[in-house]
């Protein structure tokens, strides 16, 4: 009895790591990069390189598969218990994740601006996302007489 709880225990966080690895990816990659990307070509086409939504499409393939299989995995071999906790420990972790997987939140555009810097062809621009200042990059669009639409304004918590 006491292994069953204790491997209850383990799927559980398995499952909830399970969603923060891939279900947290595929929600980043339609919530925040595909809708940013989108604005930046809506802006101008070539204010993107169009290798940043190829990346977006392989890193969606790519996690659906792995996640897709590490899922059909439990529910093919594990007992009713186990995928119980798994599916408890994955909605927990969905849960929480939710309210923060949007461009509006500074963390997610920070993720954003780590990861698609590098398709960005204007050099100064391409500076301004990598260092995440986000009055530089208006700045800049501004300069190349692009409204910066797709920068959300980040209030800055004051002490």
């Amino acid at each position: 009895m006491e292994m069953k709880i204790m491997l209850t225990g383990a799927v559980f966080l398995g499952g909830w790591l399970w969603a923060y690895l891939f279900i947290r990816q595929l929600m980043f990659n339609f919530m925040t990069a595909l809708p940013l990307i989108k604005k930046m070509n809506a802006l101008q086409e070539e204010l993107i390189a169009i290798g940043a939504k190829r990346y977006t499409v392989i890193s969606i393939i790519t996690c659906s598969v792995v996640a897709a299989a590490i899922l059909a995995a439990i529910l093919i071999w594990c007992p009713l218990y186990v995928k119980i906790s798994f599916g408890v420990g994955a909605l927990l972790a969905i849960v929480l994740l939710i309210p923060r997987v949007s461009a509006d939140n500074r963390d997610m555009f920070d993720t954003f601006c780590n990861s698609y810097y590098r398709f960005v062809p204007d050099d100064e621009l391409r500076t301004a996302i990598f260092n995440k200042k986000t009055g530089q990059i208006k700045s800049r669009l501004k300069a190349m007489g692009i409204q910066g639409s797709f920068v959300p304004d980040f209030k800055e918590k004051k002490a």
